[in-house]
């Protein structure tokens, strides 16, 4: 008998269970469902594809009846959450014939207003959405005895606390909350505070991230050349793998779209100025398998919940610690092997490094990876990218094979000026070991002198410029 048959749940929802596939439940069901189904108040926490949902879904299918009122409601940051927290609540509530009404804006409201008019159960939706129907009379919040949020410290985070507040009093009858996310940062745990009481913490000790069937990647890379690595990742994706990609705006979202499109490797992009239902076609494809490589930004890919994606790549690096663990965790779901790369620009180190450091994760930087076997030519062209091995005063160091005890500062300088016919002030300070000098030249011009160096020679000696990655 499994730990779900011996829960005695109810008999539609367990039948469902066991129709997905679920033989036993992962560890944040098993420490939230009992707890939440004698109606404590709990604070949970679980990384994404753990089985969250079910954690605090199963518990809400179960107490809620068929009455045609709303009973329970559950908040989410973003009306892709809403739509996926919907979705698999009605599949995990079986033949019990609950109502699940999902409300978000973006779309038709008339619509939304007809569904809950003609009768609901269970409401997923978004805060300004609820408040909207709310206000219009379609929504009546006030027998409402479950509240639950989803992705609390995205919430919180993107400013819904005055709206959940606001929705919160127009509960009166509420009896249990329930807040659930992948972390709770202190200060999301001291808004917790303001409306919960003796809440049950299911949580871990501390925020560290434990994520032992991905394989993180970091390359080493100039935003010029970020889609050269693009492509040979997406040129070593196996056949039946999917991919998400990361970029911090919409514009960057249509701009790697467009540019992966020019060189034959078709993308799809979802960001939030593309209409409701081309939104929701372009998720179905993906979860589907229809659409191979979907480019969003974080809001967007919220609630985008698909256990075929083999491979996350954050072509732009999060403005926030949590949103890289809101990432990755799209790959490698519900124990599924998944990768993640991040490709890191001279101004991304900083951010990778507080990542790391925040999630006690080990990232290591590799090359970009091999073309696979039986292609010989690039996806994308490797272009020269001066920028990101310059100073902040745009000065490039190359290193040359001629030291102090061959030549002077003031004569190497003198040289290179005269060969390559530029003015004294494009070359910056010189360093000098016994056999070697390091020598600053300015990078609007230093490709040229680069091709001019190796094309002469140095006292009857052939220099052999190499650039120092600063």
């Amino acid at each position: 008998m499994s730990t779900f048959e011996k829960w005695n749940l109810e008999a539609p929802i367990l039948e469902a269970i066991k129709s997905r596939g679920w033989v036993e439940p992962t560890e944040i069901q098993v420490d939230a469902i009992p707890l939440a189904r004698t109606g404590k108040d709990i604070v949970g926490q679980a990384k994404t594809g753990s089985g969250k949902t079910a954690a605090f879904g199963i518990p809400i299918l179960e107490i809620c009846q068929k009455k045609g009122t709303p009973q329970a409601i559950i908040l989410c940051p973003t009306r892709e959450l809403a739509v996926q927290v919907s979705e698999e609540m009605i599949e995990l509530q079986g033949t019990k014939g609950l109502n699940i009404i999902s409300v978000y804006g973006g779309t038709d409201i008339e619509k939304q207003a007809k569904k809950l008019l003609d009768g609901c159960d269970i409401v997923v939706g978004t805060p300004g959405r609820v408040i909207d129907m709310n206000k219009r009379g379609h929504l009546n919040l006030e027998e409402i005895t479950i509240f639950c949020l989803d992705e609390a410290d995205r919430m919180l985070d993107m400013g819904f606390f005055p709206d959940i507040l606001w929705i919160i009093e127009k509960m009166p009858n509420r009896k249990q909350t329930l807040l659930f996310s992948a972390t709770f940062p202190e200060e999301v745990l001291n808004v917790a505070d303001e409306f919960m009481t003796d809440a049950e913490h299911v949580m871990s000790d501390d925020l560290e991230v434990d994520i032992p069937e991905i394989d993180l990647y970091a390359v080493r890379i100039g935003r010029g050349n970020k889609l050269w690595v693009l492509g040979r990742i997406i040129a070593n994706m196996t056949e039946n793998g999917q991919m998400l990609v990361f970029s911090n705006t919409k514009r960057m979202v249509d701009v790697i779209v467009e540019r992966l499109g020019k060189f034959q490797m078709k993308a799809v992009g979802i960001h939030g100025d593309m209409p409701q239902n081309k939104r929701e076609r372009l998720l179905n494809d993906f979860k589907s398998g229809k659409e191979k490589i979907v480019v969003a930004t974080d809001v967007a890919a919220r609630g985008l919940d698909v256990d075929g994606i083999t491979v996350v790549v954050n072509y732009d690096l999060p403005d926030d610690t949590e949103s890289f663990v809101h990432r990755i965790g799209r790959t490698g779901r519900m124990g599924k092997k998944g990768e993640a790369w991040s490709l890191v620009s001279k101004e991304d180190r900083g951010s990778i490094q507080k990542i790391c450091s925040t999630w006690g994760l080990t990232i290591p930087f590799v090359e970009a990876p091999a073309l696979p076997e039986g292609v010989d030519r690039d996806p994308v062209r490797k272009r020269e990218d001066w920028d990101e091995v310059a100073d902040s005063f745009g000065m490039v160091r190359i290193n040359l094979n001629v030291g102090q005890n061959d030549a002077t500062k003031r004569s190497l300088s003198d040289w290179i000026a005269s060969q390559a016919k530029i003015s004294d002030i494009v070359i910056g300070e010189i360093t000098q070991s016994n056999d070697s000098s390091e020598v600053e030249i300015h990078v609007a011009k230093v490709a040229y002198v680069i091709d001019v160096i190796k094309a002469r020679e140095y006292n009857g000696r052939k220099l052999k410029p190499v650039i120092v990655e600063s």
